[in-house]
């Protein structure tokens, strides 16, 4: 029982110590867009890898247009594994090891939505395109009906 009750201020005294390194760490976390000088490009590499093969892949297209961002570069996410796998490396080498596929999942993953739409909603939108020609359905009747009829036909 004495060797419990002296053991139990140094096991307090632990805790004291290590609880505040151990809170203080996420406060240290990268947020997405912010200027880091090793992550800042890698993250630029891997948004520009998932806008450059969301506008190459139809059906992640469509989910683009729908505003459906995440689901848009899920479609495609794997070719850009290289470019994610970089930017987590580089994540766990500053901020410790397992916390670049965290942040991958966590923080950037949650502003892709909005680093997609930036890109990519200029090429979503409709554009018109000048015609000399009318359009088929306003084609006057009598322009060419008299012309189009077969020879011989009885009208």
């Amino acid at each position: 029982m004495k060797a419990v009750m002296r053991a139990v201020p140094f096991v307090g005294l632990a805790v004291v110590l290590l609880a505040p390194s151990a809170e203080a760490r996420p406060a240290r976390q990268h947020i997405p867009g912010s200027s880091h000088a090793v992550l800042a490009p890698l993250e630029e590499a891997a948004t520009a890898c998932f806008a450059e093969t969301v506008m190459a892949n139809a059906k992640a297209m469509r989910l683009a247009r729908e505003g459906r961002w995440v689901e848009a570069a899920s479609v495609i996410g794997f070719l850009c594994r290289p470019e994610v796998d970089r930017m987590a490396v580089a994540h766990d080498r500053i901020y410790g090891r397992g916390t670049g596929a965290r942040y991958f999942k966590g923080a950037y993953a949650r502003h892709l939505d909005k680093q997609l739409a930036d890109r990519l909603q200029p090429q979503l939108e409709p554009k018109t395109v000048a015609s000399a020609e009318p359009p088929a359905e306003k084609t006057p009747l009598g322009d060419g009906a008299a012309e189009s009829a077969p020879e011989g036909a009885d009208h």
